[in-house]
C-alpha cells in the first residue's frame, strides 16, 4: 500500500511522518509512542475517548484520517497542560476520575466547552460532555469539577484589571 507524507504541528512542534491513506489520526499519533493521552476505545466516534484538538476544535481522532491533519495544528492533553491545569486540579479535588481512561478526552472537551460557553450551567455542561463516555464516575463529579472550574475562571477573569 502506498504511504502519504503527513506534516503537522503537534503540541507546538512541527512533525512529519508517513501514513497509509486510511490510517486514523489517533493511530498515527499513538505510533509516535510518547503521547499517553491518546486513547482509542470504540473506533466509531461514539465514546469520545480518542478526542483531541485540531485547529482549536475538539475532534474524534478515530474518525479523522492522518492525511486530513496534514498542515494543521494538532493538540493533545500533553500540549494543553497549561491551559487545563485548573481543570485537572478540579477533577482531582472533586474525585472526577477513577480509572482515568476517559479523562484526557473529557478534560479537552470540558476545556473547549467552558472556553466557548463560560456561563454554561449544569445542564449545558452535561450536554457538552454527552459525547464522552465515562464508565466509572457517573458524571456527577465530572460536572461538579467542570462547573467549579468555569466559576473560578469567571471569577478570575472578573478580577483581571489592567488599570484602564
Amino acid at each position: 500500500m502506498t504511504h502519504a507524507r503527513v506534516s503537522m504541528t503537534l503540541n507546538g512542534v512541527r512533525i512529519e511522518g508517513s501514513a497509509e491513506p486510511r490510517m486514523h489520526l489517533a493511530d498515527f499519533l499513538r505510533l509516535r509512542g510518547d503521547l499517553p493521552s491518546i486513547r482509542v476505545s470504540c473506533e466509531y466516534g461514539v465514546c469520545g475517548c480518542c478526542s483531541l484538538m485540531v485547529d482549536g476544535l475538539v475532534v474524534r481522532g478515530c474518525l479523522l484520517l492522518a492525511v486530513q491533519a496534514d498542515g494543521r495544528d494538532v493538540r493533545t492533553l500533553e500540549g494543553m497542560a497549561e491551559q487545563t491545569q485548573d481543570l485537572r486540579a478540579a477533577f482531582v479535588e472533586h474525585n472526577a476520575l477513577q480509572c482515568g481512561y476517559c479523562t484526557p478526552a473529557m478534560l479537552l472537551t470540558a476545556h473547549e466547552l467552558i472556553t466557548v460557553a463560560p456561563d454554561a450551567d449544569r445542564d449545558a455542561i452535561r450536554d457538552g460532555l454527552s459525547g464522552n463516555y465515562c464508565r466509572c464516575t457517573g458524571y456527577h463529579a465530572i460536572v461538579d469539577a467542570v462547573e467549579a472550574t468555569a466559576q473560578a475562571r469567571r471569577t478570575h477573569k472578573g478580577d483581571d484589571h489592567d488599570g484602564r
